[in-house]
């Protein structure tokens, strides 16, 4: 498409001489803008892919794919019903549990808390707590005294392995002065880390037999929560558990039903994002634009004189458009590859600038997770660079049609 000839006149364009030094810095600073925005374009789509990723695997892995409950609130065959669950296909894990809000309470500190009650069993089975224990182990998690509880939950409370944590409840047992609190204590016995500051700071776990003493629910539990091969495709799960369990007075909600707005949410906020950085790329494609203008005004007889030597309508097209693809393939190379080894190295860049500024760039308070993720998603990537080198070309064809309409007549009348 582009012979010897015009390679050779784009190139000696794209030297700057002398008198020509502003073009070539608006021609460096649209460079610049492409790169930039190139790059900035790959690694917010990176983080936010991570931070979606991290945080359905972190959701997902600590609520189940789905759950199963019961329309009077309690589910007394729950053994059998959740044998029922793990033979449908799909299912990885099926897990009775009690689940209860309650008042955590150690020493001066108190908050307010979620207590799930589960087997030795299913804590195993729920691997973003059996993996992440910071202190402790499963072992003792049994009997009526025992509790294990997140790392956040421990630092604010002061607590270790073998100190007490104090539960209360406001459903108690009525008297004649009025309904009494549930109040007891337990013996930590692990700590966790699930990575998520709400979980940390706000769950804790106790055997099943002791949250059923506790809650008052003796051989019942509140929900059977359920894990699948694949959490993205949950649907037919659902129906078949439906048509296995077959009691209309169980309900089966899976994560698309509770989380999806918050999915969702984010997923619309990603599209935004991508559309609004776009704009940065647009911006340097209309500096392009102005770049070649002046290009082609400044060398409006140096393209006459190539007309009479013989040059074509063509050539002198392919002339431009080829000066100003190279500062659009240019500035999305270098974008992309600035994006790609930034991404790579995201958390060691956040650590540094965190430790030389003294601050805390990423509150997990705020942001529920403890670190800063990110998820390079390749189509994604070639979507961005597709994008900056179509407006990088596109940017190039008016300057370069206007080029090739120069009247050759007109143009050396005066010189």
């Amino acid at each position: 498409m582009f012979g010897p000839f015009e390679r050779a006149v784009a190139g000696r364009y794209l030297r700057a001489r002398k008198g020509e030094r502003f073009v070539s810095v608006i021609a460096i600073f649209s460079l610049v803008g492409i790169a930039l925005g190139v790059a900035t374009l790959i690694i917010v789509m990176a983080v936010m892919n991570g931070f979606k990723a991290d945080l359905m695997g972190r959701i997902l892995g600590l609520n189940g794919d789905m759950s199963l409950f019961s329309v009077s609130r309690s589910i007394g065959n729950y053994d059998d019903l959740a044998a029922t669950v793990r033979h449908v296909p799909g299912v990885t894990a099926a897990t009775p549990l009690i689940e209860g809000q309650v008042l955590l309470s150690a020493g001066s500190y108190n908050t307010g808390g979620m207590v799930r009650g589960m087997t030795r069993a299913g804590l195993r089975d729920l691997h973003e707590v059996s993996d992440s224990l910071v202190a402790g182990s499963l072992d003792g998690f049994d009997g009526n005294d025992a509790i294990i509880i997140g790392v956040t939950l421990a630092e604010r409370a002061g607590l270790s392995v073998g100190s007490r944590l104090t539960l209360i409840s406001p459903n108690g047992a009525a008297t004649p002065f009025g309904t009494m609190p549930r109040i007891r204590a337990y013996h930590v016995v692990a700590i966790f880390d699930a990575g998520m500051n709400d979980y940390n700071s706000s769950y804790v776990f106790l055997p099943l037999p002791a949250a059923q003493v506790y809650f008052q629910m003796p051989d019942q539990v509140t929900q059977i929560q359920v894990m699948t091969r694949d959490a993205t495709n949950v649907q037919p799960v659902r129906a078949a558990i439906e048509r296995a369990v077959g009691d209309s007075r169980i309900r089966v909600l899976d994560w698309t039903q509770t989380n999806n707005a918050f999915f969702g949410a984010v997923t619309v906020e990603q599209n935004v994002m991508f559309l609004i950085l776009t704009l940065i790329v647009l911006v340097a494609a209309f500096n392009v634009i102005s770049s070649l203008i002046m290009m082609v005004k400044d060398k409006t007889a140096d393209i006459a004189v190539l007309r009479t030597i013989g040059a074509s309508r063509g050539a002198i097209m392919r002339i431009f458009l080829m000066c100003g693809a190279s500062v659009g393939v240019t500035g999305t190379v270098i974008g992309t590859v600035l994006g790609i080894v930034f991404c790579l190295n995201i958390e060691r860049i956040r650590q540094f600038l965190q430790s030389l500024t003294g601050t805390n760039l990423f509150n997990p308070t705020v942001y529920y997770l403890e670190h800063l993720p990110e998820k390079l998603i390749w189509s994604q990537v070639v979507e961005v660079i597709v994008m900056a080198l179509s407006l990088s070309l596109l940017a190039t064809l008016y300057p370069s049609w206007r080029a090739a309409r120069t009247d050759p007549v007109e143009a050396l009348r005066h010189e």
